[in-house]
């Protein structure tokens, strides 16, 4: 075999292997060793039941991908001048002045304090603005709040979402914390108001037209249904791997994202592809101005977060090793679980387990996609990655 030419059948192997112990329906990826794509397959099925088999042309609801083509939106606007990463969000959003932040300890919405300082465009992309999502972490007063308030509601537009934000009180001091939130919807929000257009056109315009990216959207055209892949649920969310997958293409709410609704969901909305998500990695690579500038790129790539602050998930307590830069995790000190040579790589994915990467250091970044709820950071995950990096030889 050339020196040059990685042996990717580990990979291919580990991954068939979950398909065969009923962990994912089917995964696609690709992996770059620079700019060069290195590996690219797919196995499993697109629908289990109808036996079809995954191809690189399906389309995969992306979750909380969507999230890097907001930023991208939101920078694109940073380098117009038209925003300041630490404006100040009410200059946008005037409900979201004047914030109220829960005491600690606090039992009820009316418990709390005003806050320290305003929420900033910079919070919004690093997840601490004190902001919530409400799907994290039941029984939590902010949980209910809201769920009672249905900010998640698809049927609302954008703007009707901020109005509802503006009732309920953030979880902790602008600043002062990390947690995960629907700020990618408001940034959203945002630049619908300073591009003065829906985000579906400007994301279209900005980012999806010029990095040909034809099967990338809020939801899949009719006539290109068929591409849709079906969406499983495992069989214990509490254990991974336990084997047994059930079909859910009704999550997160019926018909999501078979149809257009009236909310443009920043941090949730998209559907994509393998082709179109590997053409915005490619985007973002070091170097690169097919997009956004260099300068851009790496201060997205820089963990925002103050010395020693994690990310945290609710039930999960912080993540070791993992800060956040603009739009996406930062690896600062490799765990266990993790490549080995990953320090300074730039990753995020979704809930239903699309996941992309970039590592500056060991030259790689890829992206796998699936479609098993609650995947992120599933244990098929850290597998695929770790054979990746290995294939790679970074």
């Amino acid at each position: 075999m050339d020196a040059r030419t990685p042996d990717v059948s580990a990979t291919r192997t580990a991954m068939q292997r979950y398909v065969d112990q009923e962990i994912i329906p089917g995964a696609s990826w690709a992996v770059l060793r620079g700019r060069e794509v290195v590996d690219q397959q797919c196995v499993g099925f697109a629908d289990r039941e109808a036996g079809t088999a995954l191809r690189p042309d399906h389309i995969f609801r992306a979750f909380s991908n969507t999230k890097i083509f907001v930023t991208c939106a939101i920078m694109l606007l940073v380098e117009d001048g038209r925003i300041g990463l630490d404006d100040v969000v009410a200059k946008f959003l005037p409900q979201l002045g004047n914030r109220k932040v829960l005491k600690p300890g606090a039992l009820s919405l009316a418990d709390v304090e005003p806050a320290k300082s305003p929420i900033t465009i910079r919070q919004l992309l690093t997840h601490t603005s004190g902001l919530s999502y409400g799907i994290f972490d039941p029984g939590m007063v902010l949980f209910k709040g809201y769920n009672e308030a249905r900010v998640l509601n698809p049927s609302t537009p954008l703007a009707a979402m901020i109005d509802q934000l503006a009732d309920l009180p953030l979880s902790f001091h602008p600043g002062a914390s990390w947690e995960y939130s629907v700020a990618t919807d408001v940034l959203g929000r945002v630049v619908e108001l300073v591009s003065g257009k829906p985000l579906d056109a400007v994301v279209k315009a900005r980012i999806f037209d010029p990095l040909g990216m034809t099967d990338t959207g809020f939801h899949v055209p009719d006539e290109q249904q068929g591409r849709l892949v079906a969406l499983y649920n495992g069989t214990d969310v509490l254990d991974p791997m336990k084997p047994g997958l059930t079909r859910a293409d009704d999550l997160p709410y019926p018909q999501a994202y078979r149809r257009q609704f009236p909310r443009l969901s920043g941090g949730g909305g998209l559907v994509s592809t393998l082709p179109d998500m590997l053409a915005l990695i490619r985007a973002l690579l070091p170097g690169s101005d097919a997009l956004l500038k260099p300068e851009t790129l790496r201060q997205m790539m820089t963990n925002q977060l103050p010395a020693g602050e994690n990310i945290r998930f609710a039930n999960l307590g912080p993540i070791p090793g993992k800060g956040f830069g603009l739009g996406g995790a930062v690896t600062f000190a490799p765990m266990p679980f993790d490549p080995p040579n990953s320090t300074g790589e730039f990753q995020w994915g979704g809930l239903a387990g699309t996941h992309w990467w970039i590592c500056p250091q060991a030259n790689t970044a890829g992206v796998l996609m699936a479609q098993r709820y609650m995947g992120f950071w599933n244990p098929f995950f850290f597998e695929f990655k770790r054979l990746a990096y290995q294939a790679v030889g970074g």
